[in-house]
């Protein structure tokens, strides 16, 4: 005779059990994609480094791809943590400016679908991490305004010197800040992108700079983890964001 799997045992993984792991929403891409031998077809996609850079610091990572608004606010109760990846060129008409002749084609579903996402999170204090784009939409979120283009701001291309590689580049954290106590004074970050914040959105403090002055990261003060980078941290072995992020997650739940 088969005896069944027993349903009271926990699984474990990294020493903790699963079902305490804290549930870390990440978004996607909607774009169109290639596959297998023939598939050509719209999808929901991420890079594997996000979901990987969650599990590595103890979190269990669920996809969240564009859905409708209405439904965000649902979403968002059932998760303890909220990661705002990275992707497409943010709609210029979100604050108010006719797109860059350099800006890319905007993904109105995502933009939409993230925006609700952000503001269901900070309504329900729910920890959240903006990476690049995820950034950007914090900022925009907050009524900020972001740089198009930025080699014309900075004349130079080293946030983005090759399309699909990230290279490196030093930031500096702002002291008695989240980001600034998390990280060194100075570290090397993966860097790619072409636009960044201009006016800084209401309620938010930059807490990290590139040699050029360009804006590498912000948060919203107080006990509440909500901080966005322009870098990406997914890409190299940097845990400590996520790490704390999951940490907050973990005590929210």
């Amino acid at each position: 005779m088969i005896t069944p799997p027993r349903t009271d045992v926990r699984e474990e993984r990294g020493g903790r059990t699963l079902d305490s792991q804290p549930l870390i929403g990440v978004t996607t891409y909607l774009t169109q994609a290639r596959w297998g031998v023939a598939w050509d077809l719209p999808a929901a996609l991420l890079p594997a480094d996000y979901p990987r850079y969650v599990q590595r610091a103890g979190g269990l990572a669920v996809m969240l791809p564009p859905d409708d608004p209405a439904t965000a606010a649902a979403v968002v109760r059932r998760l303890d943590g909220l990661v705002l990846a990275g992707g497409e060129d943010l709609d210029p008409a979100l604050y108010g400016e006719e797109p860059h002749p350099r800006a890319g084609a905007p993904v109105p579903e995502r933009d939409r679908w993230e925006l609700a996402l952000l503001a269901a999170a900070l309504e329900q204090d729910v920890p959240v991490l903006g990476i690049c784009r995820g950034m950007q939409l914090m900022n925009v979120h907050a009524g900020g305004t972001l740089i198009q283009h930025l080699p014309d701001e900075v004349g130079h291309e080293d946030h983005n010197p090759v399309a699909g590689s990230f290279t490196a580049h030093p930031v500096k954290p702002v002291p008695d800040t989240r980001t600034g106590d998390l990280l060194s004074a100075q570290c090397d970050v993966a860097t790619h992108h072409h636009q960044a914040v201009d006016r800084l959105g209401e309620g938010l403090v930059v807490t990290a700079h590139a040699e050029d002055g360009t804006v590498e990261a912000l948060e919203y003060p107080g006990e509440s983890f909500r901080v966005g980078v322009q870098w990406h941290p997914e890409a190299r072995d940097d845990l400590r964001l996520i790490e704390a992020l999951v940490r907050a997650a973990a005590r929210r739940g």
